[in-house]
């Protein structure tokens, strides 16, 4: 599997930003390769519009969120067990219970499936406008931090972001929770 997305991956690269458009759209809705694997090496070997290939995988990667909202929204549940298992549906439903919108910032900004949690905020009904706003703050955060490590490091980033990101950005979902967590006190308390 792992030969076959290398392949595809190589094929994205030969159309440039519109690959890149393309993956990023896709990997929000039902593509299994993220837009990392384009942006990384686009940004690197073409520094000065690094920030323009993050807003563009940002941009395509929320129009993916709303095409895979519109997914869940028509098609439900069928669709997501013919993609995904059981386990990892029951645990994406444990974080919708938990978390609500704050689940599609947590996916949208770190390495977990994505696309899973767009086609079940439309299975859930969740508002079209929280998918955008969460999914604008998420993937632009994300990709942007991309950008500014690439900005910062050069190609240097590469060996950073294969042993650090994983754990920066799960770091930084913690963080969102617990904002997420202190926003709602504050929230509760009266004036």
């Amino acid at each position: 599997m792992s030969q076959i997305i290398h392949i595809i991956k190589e094929w994205l690269m030969e159309y440039g930003v519109f690959g890149l458009f393309i993956v990023s759209f896709a990997d929000s809705s039902f593509f299994p390769i993220p837009p990392d694997v384009l942006l990384i090496p686009m940004g690197i070997a073409d520094p000065d519009n690094v920030l323009w290939y993050a807003f563009l995988t940002t941009f395509a990667s929320v129009m993916g969120a709303i095409f895979g909202w519109y997914i869940g929204f028509k098609l439900g549940r069928p669709v997501l067990k013919r993609l995904f298992s059981d386990e990892k549906i029951d645990k994406v439903e444990y974080y919708y219970n938990k978390l609500g919108p704050m689940a599609i910032l947590i996916s949208a900004f770190t390495p977990l499936p994505y696309k899973i949690f767009t086609i079940f905020s439309g299975i859930s009904k969740l508002p079209l406008k929280v998918i955008v706003f969460w999914s604008v703050i998420g993937r632009g955060a994300r990709f942007g931090l991309e950008a500014a490590l690439i900005i910062k490091l050069g190609a240097h980033a590469v060996p950073f972001f294969k042993e650090h990101f994983s754990l920066l950005t799960i770091s930084f979902g913690i963080l969102f929770i617990l904002f997420y967590i202190v926003f709602l006190i504050f929230k509760k308390r009266p004036n």
